[in-house]
């Protein structure tokens, strides 16, 4: 069906530029109406829509129906229509509607058949994007929303890369300030023998239990490697700078170990230290002064953040001296830019929405060329945690909240990529960990895999019956028929654009919505049929269904970092 919609698209084209010809010659527009297909609204209307005859109508002064049989006429000679499309109709004030025949639709299994995991994507785009997500401060263990946030940020990778964009993945933290001064006095008072609750245990520090294993780890003078550090502990208790140094090594370290076992790399680990040592900071601030877009009000500096659509202006530079946080963030987003990244997307929690306004606007006041609404953000609502039909609150590793490994060691990395992602981002979602542990239909990652698996065993009885994979593409395609097989290889056409629509909206979820769909119509599919049937011709055919099927399933799951077994359990039995 792909390469029938394009061909279709093309033969539209070259129409509506015939038509047109005379109108764009005398300026009654400027040039024809671009190609393109709607949806229709009802399945039975046909399978794809054409509103160009009511675009066109007025510029050359007809009526719509009547251009949208002049319309129907010149595409009925064109040979893509004639070999494609089964009907044209004209609907309501001038739709066209388009049925396909079908072939048209039988066609995507040689397409997906000849793409394999390759189907989908689009070829490579001249652009890099850069993707920052996590970018946890190295004082704890990666919680929830950390956890959501790596989900989001490696599907949306994932997506990128489908349609072509080279993808660089970005963690950033603050290897400074005053959480880190915290973690260095938690650790010193874990090594001078307090504990939470102790009379002298200081009242900010951090509780869990992680601190004293960080304390026990620097009195035996270890040596940490974290990915973009390494540090040996002196073991002196009143080295300060020491304990802070190796506290932030193994906090790295520790988060490096949840990111791996979440299967997820980075590229480059950013500092914001970096931003400050190497200058970038004040260069920022000194171009916005020099631009004219701060003033000095009551010892402070201000940004006139509100000539960019703020609700009033910023404060950058208090009348201590400090700089308040948004100010390295702008810094950071310049050095973004002159890396080279036209595009670059951050992923991070809804408290973040105050700052966005700010953050462009002293991108636009620095005055480097930052074009408006640079960066793109994707912010993420709260996730609760559910477990034997409470909320789980507290985690005691991190003393205070649960963490991306404990969703890990609860369920699974599968359960838990899927499920993060299966809600659109802005939303609030309940991670319910006896759902993720299910083997049966509810359980929505369940739901997906076991089309996979139940695909796996299908073909791999057909193989133990003679069943040949390799002449796959010498399928009699014409002789499926059945409803379910058309509303199967109808989603099996819809994963490229779904893809495409996916990464324009920066909407992973759309990929999980999509992967539910396409295991309902297997599902569907698998409940109304017979696969290994007496006609060898059909059940070949059938096979090629399944097998094209089974690789769109697992391209779409890669995208999620989600796994595709070919055996799984269900009611405790095996899958055969």
């Amino acid at each position: 069906m792909i390469q029938a919609k394009q061909e279709l698209l093309d033969a539209l084209g070259t129409v509506l530029q015939a038509l047109s010809q005379d109108a764009v010659a005398s300026g009654a527009i400027a040039a024809a109406p671009a190609a393109a297909f709607e949806t229709p609204k009802q399945a039975s209307h046909g399978d794809f829509a054409c509103t160009a005859a009511m675009q066109l109508s007025k510029a050359l002064r007809k009526n719509p129906r009547e251009l949208a049989q002049t319309l129907i006429a010149q595409l009925q000679e064109q040979p893509a229509v004639q070999r494609w499309v089964d009907a044209l109709e004209i609907a309501g004030p001038g739709f066209i509607n388009l049925k396909l025949k079908p072939a048209a639709r039988q066609a995507v299994i040689g397409e997906v058949l000849t793409a394999a995991e390759r189907f989908g994507q689009q070829p490579a785009h001249p652009d890099s994007v850069l993707v920052e997500f996590v970018s946890a401060n190295p004082t704890g263990p990666l919680h929830v929303g950390h956890a959501r946030q790596a989900a989001l940020g490696d599907s949306l990778c994932h997506l990128f890369s489908t349609q072509g964009w080279t993808v660089r993945r970005e963690f950033y933290y603050n290897d400074a300030g005053v959480q880190i001064a915290t973690l260095a006095h938690s650790t010193q008072a874990r090594l001078k023998g307090l504990k939470p609750g102790d009379a002298g245990w200081p009242e900010s520090a951090y509780n869990g239990d992680y601190i004293q294993d960080i304390a026990e780890a620097f009195l035996s003078k270890a040596t940490v490697k974290a990915d973009d550090r390494e540090f040996t502990a002196s073991g002196d208790i009143n080295d300060l700078d020491s304990i802070r140094q190796f506290a932030v090594a193994y906090l790295r370290h520790e988060q490096d170990l949840d990111l791996q076992a979440f299967g997820l790399r980075f590229d480059n680990y950013f500092l914001e230290s970096s931003l400050y040592t190497g200058g970038q900071v004040e260069d920022a601030v000194s171009r916005m002064m020099a631009n004219g877009k701060t003033y000095e009000d009551g010892g402070a500096l201000w940004l006139r953040s509100t000539d960019y659509g703020d609700d009033k202006d910023r404060v950058m530079r208090k009348s201590d001296g400090t700089y308040t946080y948004f100010v390295p963030d702008v810094a950071y987003h310049v050095n973004k830019f002159k890396r080279g990244f036209s595009k670059c997307i951050n992923i991070q929690g809804t408290d973040h929405h105050g700052t966005i306004a700010r953050v462009r606007g002293g991108l636009q006041a620095t005055g480097v060329g930052i074009p408006q609404g640079f960066p793109d953000y994707v912010l993420h609502k709260m996730v609760t945690v559910m477990k034997g039909g409470e909320e789980v609150k507290i985690s005691k590793r991190a003393g205070s909240y649960v963490t991306l490994r404990d969703l890990i060691d609860w369920t699974s990395r599968d359960a838990v990529r899927f499920f993060l992602i299966s809600r659109k981002a802005d939303t609030e979602f309940v991670f319910d960990v006896d759902l993720a542990l299910k083997a049966n239909d509810e359980n929505p990652v369940f739901y997906v895999q076991y089309a996979h698996a139940r695909i796996c065993s299908v073909l791999r009885n057909w193989a133990e019956q003679g069943g040949d994979m390799a002449a796959l593409g010498l399928a009699d395609l014409s002789l499926l028929t059945a409803p379910t097989e058309y509303a199967l290889m109808q989603k099996l056409a819809d994963y490229p654009r779904m893809l495409t629509s996916a990464a324009e909206d920066l909407a992973p979820h759309d990929v999980a919505f999509y992967l539910r769909d396409l295991a309902g119509a297997f599902h569907s599919y698998y409940a109304a049929e017979r696969f290994l049937v007496d006609d060898a011709a059909l059940t070949r055919s059938r096979m090629a269904l399944l097998t094209a099927t089974r690789q769109v399933v697992r391209n779409a799951l890669a995208v999620l970092g989600v796994s595709a077994p070919e055996t799984m359990a269900r009611d405790n039995q095996e899958l055969q």
